[in-house]
């Protein structure tokens, strides 16, 4: 992401900055994890000096010390393997960039499980939110360098770390040389509406962010690895809430008796949405210009926590965001029932979504690698598998809450937002069940789940965090800062 290090505080550094990077000691190794750093700056009393040109990224490759025999350098039964030369086999190789995030971190250890070969690429920006913001995931979280530590010593496989910034074209080239994928999921990008309608600077830095480094990733694979394929997060907010049916992705049309397929018209309702739409246009072009082989998941609303990669040790827990800014519907009233806080429905509450299960995200994701685009092919597919209002979300929750003896209580607060909060949605989600996808639906066991997981942690909620604190109508320009 556009001009932050790892672990760096220092945001745009003119040529002036002094950057100060929280590194290993001695750049060697730490306990038992190979950490390799390149392209890092001497360093001179724990700063660097910045000039002319800001420091570019470093990579780390992190391993932990295998158990057992080598399980890296043989195929596994199942393992799913691409032809090389034509001459031998090897496991498919893929790129998750932003892979310490939400859906990444799932995905990425998802996709190890199932015998891929992955590489992370994440500049940890959205660690460094939290502490811009005052906010916490309502789980600890162990860093990055931990959890694939963790993963290596439960599993024998390896994740590798590339960490830095994808609007460095030149971090981004090493990484692509250095790992040569055969698909990429793109999670990489700052993924809150508020965040985005915080202040001007928030707005132009998840524009900035959003489109150059999909931009980046897309001239890399065109550069690098022209035969890989995409994987690319959209949203299911680029469509709006129009008055009439949800295609995927394109709506055949008849206009003065002639007839033409066309991409869905886009009416995005925030500066973040309205990122995710430039992606989708920028990628399409691409595929059309390049030949690039292309798929656009645009997601609905996750929820849950819990993969069966994510339940195998406490280090690889999940992160799980109930704030205004960060946190989504249901989670943020599992955490709301179980403190004994009010539900806050926004508004009137008729706003409808589509939802889905964290599980159902990394399935969603394999399917897509598992059957890629074509050539030149840009494809969506709407990623989610059930639809429900606010309201109905509040009902459940109200229901689910009682069998566990919670007092559950409603509430309307004004709206944040600028959308409609009664209107139409009937959006179409076949395609990825026509590929295999096998949905987790919310049931009241799994809503039971989400509310008991909401009350062992209850301990570590911020009851300052729940209300929303930022509004659409009162974006301004001068940067601020979320009350803590």
């Amino acid at each position: 992401m556009a001009h932050l290090l790892t672990a760096c505080c220092s945001v745009n550094p003119s040529p002036t900055t002094k950057t100060y990077l929280k590194l290993p000691s001695r750049c060697s190794s730490i306990g038992r994890t190979s950490v390799t750093f390149q392209s890092c700056r001497p360093l001179y009393r724990s700063s660097i000096s910045v000039r002319k040109k800001s420091i570019k990224p470093y990579q780390i490759n992190a391993t932990a010390a295998s158990i057992g025999q080598d399980v890296e350098n043989r195929l596994q039964p199942g393992s799913h393997q691409i032809l090389d030369n034509g001459n031998s086999s090897k496991q498919k190789r893929v790129m998750v960039i932003g892979g310490d995030g939400y859906c990444g971190w799932a995905t990425a250890l998802h996709l190890s499980n199932k015998n891929y070969e992955v590489a992370i690429v994440d500049n940890l920006v959205r660690r460094l939110f939290d502490h811009q913001l005052g906010l916490d995931s309502l789980t600890p979280i162990s860093s990055i360098h931990n959890r694939v530590r963790c993963w290596k010593s439960l599993t024998g496989k390896t994740i590798q770390l590339h960490i830095g910034d994808i609007c460095d074209f030149e971090f981004l080239t090493e990484a692509f040389k250095s790992f040569e994928p055969d698909a990429v999921v793109h999670f990489g990008e700052q993924r809150s509406a508020p965040y985005s309608m915080i202040d001007r600077s928030r707005a132009i830095f998840t524009q900035h962010n959003n489109v150059i480094g999909t931009l980046n990733v897309l001239f890399a694979i065109k550069e690098f690895s022209e035969e890989c394929h995409l994987v690319k997060l959209g949203t299911m907010g680029e469509y709006g809430t129009p008055n009439i049916d949800i295609e995927e992705g394109y709506i055949t049309i008849t206009h003065n008796g002639r007839t033409d397929t066309l991409p869905y018209p886009k009416q995005a309702s925030s500066f973040y949405h309205l990122s995710k739409v430039h992606d989708s246009n920028n990628i399409a072009f691409t595929c059309k210009a390049w030949g690039i082989r292309a798929t656009d998941l645009n997601q609905g609303v996750v929820y849950g926590v819990k993969t069966d990669e994510t339940e195998m040790h406490e280090e690889l827990c999940n992160r799980f965001d109930y704030d205004g800014v960060f946190g989504t519907a249901l989670n943020r009233f599992c955490v709301q029932a179980a403190v004994g806080h009010p539900l806050t429905v926004y508004g009137k509450g008729g706003q409808t979504r589509g939802y889905l299960d964290i599980r159902d995200t990394v399935q969603c994701v394999e399917l897509a690698i598992a059957n890629p685009a074509k050539r030149g092919e840009f494809r969506v597919f709407n990623q989610f598998t059930e639809q429900f209002s606010v309201n109905d979300l509040a009902r459940l929750v109200t229901k689910a809450g009682k069998k566990l003896g919670l007092d559950v209580e409603t509430i309307s607060v004004p709206n944040p937002r600028v959308e409609a909060e009664e209107h139409y949605y009937n959006a179409k989600h076949t395609k990825l069940i026509e590929l295999g996808l096998k949905p987790h639906l919310l049931s009241d066991s799994l809503l039971d789940s989400l509310l008991n997981f909401a009350i062992e942690y209850k301990d570590r909620v911020d009851v300052k965090q729940i209300m929303p604190s930022v509004s659409w109508k009162k974006i301004g320009v001068k940067p601020l800062t979320v009350p803590a």
